[in-house]
């Protein structure tokens, strides 16, 4: 009865594994969509800046920004640090974009080392769980639910050794 129920445990904990697992890819992809988004949004917003850059200073959107910032009126000033920061903004997504999209590890790799913390936040609170049905989404359900079953295996091994060499009667000394 006892071994039942462990075999039960295991099933149940390589089944949560498999489900925790097969959401990652659905994750990646939301971010990645957000990503895109996020970067799309901001090159909208700067598109009637370039049209001006591109009127009066040939196209340099840096000679723009510098020509707001040494403006004496502080309304200009202050547009020309927001400016700016959506420069710094525009090129900080692309950057991510880039490697989000460099090889088939990377989005994973960016989401665990080097996210856009906003970014990922974002999708975190509004993510919707899925199950794709796709090769990497399967592969990676499969994997993370035999390592949380192996894992929980190995853990409750060390502590039933642990508890009987705990408990183990020791000869007694005639």
């Amino acid at each position: 009865m006892l071994r039942t129920i462990r075999d039960y445990l295991r099933l149940l904990l390589f089944f949560v594994g498999v489900l925790a697992g097969i959401q990652l890819p659905g994750f990646v992809d939301q971010y990645g969509k957000s990503l895109q988004a996020h970067l799309s949004e901001i090159q909208t917003q700067l598109a009637g800046f370039q049209r001006d850059a591109d009127r009066f200073f040939g196209g340099d959107l840096d000679k723009l920004i510098a020509h707001y910032v040494t403006n004496k009126d502080p309304v200009f000033t202050s547009g020309g640090d927001k400016l700016n920061a959506m420069v710094e903004r525009r090129s900080e997504l692309q950057q991510a974009l880039a490697d989000f999209r460099e090889s088939l590890y990377s989005p994973y790799l960016q989401l665990a080392f080097a996210p856009q913390a906003d970014i990922r936040r974002e999708v975190w609170d509004n993510y919707s769980h899925n199950i794709l049905l796709k090769g990497d989404a399967i592969a990676i359900g499969l994997l993370s639910g035999l390592l949380l079953a192996a894992s929980a295996e190995l853990l409750l091994s060390l502590c039933w050794l642990a508890l009987r060499a705990l408990f183990r009667r020791r000869p007694s000394a005639a």
